[in-house]
This record gives structure tokens, C-alpha cells and sequence, in this order.
């Protein structure tokens, strides 16, 4: 009679930490009003700051990686109301006020600008921000194939760039997405 309970307290203390790994792998859970809700143990190595061409804080590039890439998210505030383009661009800098200084999209392929171009794309083309009349936008996307090591191979990693305009997804080579309004550093984690 005595072994039930000793056996019961043994299965629930090897089933809980599982259920909570199983929780954990889930990833990060949404809010009401779908925002990444961050833990606050997160690892800050993967938050990464945005910020617009006066230097101001504007949110923050989380990057983490799975099997099927690279996945970031993307939460913005104080960003001009409508649609912008966003790419992953070849250098780890982002001195403003036009964020020149990030070079050209990232593209270790050679291929030309664009999702919709027969002889595109760049690894760097991501989907275009929305970005609401509140000044906030979030953006969820995964660039496939790719590793973090394959993405952050150099000293000064990537830079995400948004763009002033809609990226169009096919004219070379920058989708007709305008000047760079604001940009963030992703640099290896350290």
C-alpha cells in the first residue's frame, strides 16, 4: 500500500519538469493583441535595438533559429503610419541618419532584388511592414535555409533596415522601398 503513493510522487516529479520543457519549446506565448510576450529571463543576447535615423528607440529585433531558419520578430513603435520595406542588409552598422554605412541587401548568392523576380531573390528580402496609424507594427518572419552561423559569420554581423516606401518584391535591387528610416544591429551573441 505504501508504494502507490511513493510511485505517484515519482511520476509527477519526472512528468512536471517535461511539461514544462514541452511548454518552453512552444516558444514565446502572444498577448492579447498578438505582441511577443517576452520572459523576462529571455536571453538578451538575441534582442537587438531599433532605432530611427535621430537616434530614437523604436523597438527591438528578436532573432532566434529553428530547423527551418532563421526566424525574427520584429516589434516597432513610433514608426510612420503605412507599408515599408524591410531587409537584412551585408554589414553590422547602422550610422544614421540614412544607415548607409549597413551597405547593400544581404546577398551571398548573387541573385537580383525581389520574392516576385524570376532571377531573385536576395536571403536579405523580407515581407513588408505594416506599420498602423498607432505608430506600431510587428512582423513575424522566418528567412529559410539559413543558419545564424551562416547569417553572423563575419565580426560586425547584419543589420535589419527599414525602408520609407513598400518594397514592390521585383525591381533590382532594392524593390523601390526608398530611403532608410530606421535600423538595427544584429550582431553575433558574444
Amino acid at each position: 500500500m505504501n508504494r502507490l503513493p511513493r510511485l505517484a510522487l515519482f511520476v509527477a516529479a519526472c512528468t512536471l519538469p517535461l511539461l514544462a520543457c514541452a511548454r518552453e519549446a512552444e516558444g514565446p506565448a502572444n498577448d492579447a493583441k498578438g505582441k511577443l510576450a517576452h520572459n523576462e529571463a529571455a536571453d538578451p543576447a538575441h534582442d537587438f535595438n531599433l532605432a530611427g535615423s535621430n537616434g530614437a528607440a523604436l523597438g527591438k529585433v528578436s532573432i532566434s533559429e529553428d530547423s527551418r531558419g532563421i526566424s525574427l520578430a520584429f516589434d516597432a513603435r513610433g514608426m510612420p503610419a503605412g507599408m515599408h520595406g524591410v531587409h537584412l542588409h551585408e554589414k553590422g552598422l547602422c550610422e544614421g541618419p540614412k544607415f548607409e554605412s549597413a551597405g547593400g541587401h544581404w546577398n551571398p548568392a548573387s541573385k537580383e532584388h525581389g520574392r516576385d523576380n524570376p532571377a531573385g531573390a536576395h536571403l536579405g528580402d523580407l515581407a513588408n511592414l505594416e506599420v498602423g496609424t498607432n505608430g506600431e507594427a510587428i512582423l513575424n518572419t522566418t528567412v529559410a535555409g539559413v543558419s545564424g552561423r551562416m547569417m553572423l559569420a563575419d565580426a560586425d554581423g547584419t543589420a535589419l533596415v527599414v525602408h520609407a516606401k513598400p518594397d514592390d518584391y521585383k525591381t533590382d535591387p532594392s524593390g523601390g522601398s526608398g530611403d532608410r528610416i530606421a535600423c538595427a544591429v544584429i550582431a553575433p551573441a558574444r
